[in-house]
């Protein structure tokens, strides 16, 4: 099979096959889609001596968020640069771009990355082809899709963590209780929503649960926990599970709002254990994610993998935490 095959059955001239192919010029995305699908039907595989460079050429590692400069991107990138540096590699930060011309995958091509961790995204089928195509290793942490499309993948135990924060609630005296899930319901926020539905089952089984939506985000929670929180009745305690700890800051807006006091009134819970979560008034009670721990385990398995090792088939699961503090 000739490059000359995959321009043909791409519908375009070998010089731009080939540029496609070695991650060079500048093409439009739909185009190097197109020959990078030709070229996997037909089984054809560059020779790295045809030029571009060749995955692992230099030692650098990709790290591909949604979206940067936050408290969890943060906890990520401290994580991942930290084991990086151990491993005698450079990182990479790169971040997924939610427009039509982002052409991420092959600007990891082109830079003949060891490796990538792809964080907290859902990349189509087309990118990671992009990716895996050139022999670049692929480690997913915490996938927002059940399925890891046969990618080895970090995570944390969402459902543990969950359940610890049900039977905490029931243990602190709460006489109703509330959870706040996020919206579009991901794999984690799934498992969460389980864990601490089969814990309060068991801790408080004639409990009265109702389940609240907001946008993964602070603002959104507020107002869902508004309802709840004007129609707690007096000598009642409410205890709040929020799927993460911005969501609980909203949960704590929704209280000041309403006259409500935490703890006395209302309970609260989160989930991730960020940095800001200790600096709420009170500190926040909630369930710590080893963040940068699986970030760097991601790492690490990488660069592994540039050594030869093979990655685990399996998910790596690191383990959460219940940190108790004033909020219950």
């Amino acid at each position: 099979m000739t490059l000359d095959d995959v321009a043909a059955e791409a519908g375009v001239s070998v010089g731009t096959a080939s540029r496609a192919l070695s991650g060079r010029g500048d093409l439009a995305p739909a185009t190097r889609r197109r020959v990078l699908a030709a070229a996997r039907v037909l089984g054809y595989t560059r020779d790295p001596a045809a030029g571009g460079r060749p995955a692992g050429a230099a030692r650098l590692l990709d790290l591909v968020l949604g979206s940067y400069h936050n408290a969890y991107s943060d906890e990520v990138t401290a994580g991942a640069r930290s084991a990086a540096a151990a491993a005698g590699y450079d990182l990479v930060l790169t971040e997924e771009r939610d427009t039509p011309d982002d052409d991420w995958p092959m600007r990891i091509r082109r830079r003949g990355s060891a490796g990538v961790v792809l964080g907290l995204i859902s990349p189509t089928a087309s990118q990671l082809a992009a990716i895996t195509d050139a022999e670049i290793p692929v480690v997913l942490m915490d996938p927002q899709a059940e399925t890891s499309r046969g990618l080895t993948s970090v995570r944390t135990t969402d459902r543990d963590g969950a359940f610890a924060a049900a039977t905490h609630l029931a243990d602190r005296g709460a006489t109703r209780f509330a959870i706040v899930l996020g919206s579009p319901p991901y794999r984690y926020g799934r498992a969460r929503n389980a864990g601490f539905r089969e814990g309060l089952r068991l801790a408080a089984p004639d409990a009265d649960l109702v389940a609240v939506q907001a946008d993964w985000g602070g603002a959104a929670a507020r107002e869902a926990a508004l309802p709840l929180l004007h129609g707690l009745h007096a000598g009642e305690r409410l205890g709040v599970f929020a799927c993460t700890d911005e969501m609980a800051a909203g949960v704590y807006a929704a209280a000041a709002a309403t006259g409500r006091r935490i703890p006395d009134d209302v309970l609260v819970v989160g989930f991730d254990d960020l940095r800001g979560a200790r600096w709420l008034t009170p500190p926040l009670t909630t369930v710590r994610q080893p963040i940068r721990e699986m970030a760097a385990a991601a790492v690490t398995a990488l660069a592994q993998a540039a050594a030869g090792a093979p990655l685990p088939p399996s998910p790596i699961v690191l383990p959460t935490q219940l940190i108790e503090r004033g909020s219950t």
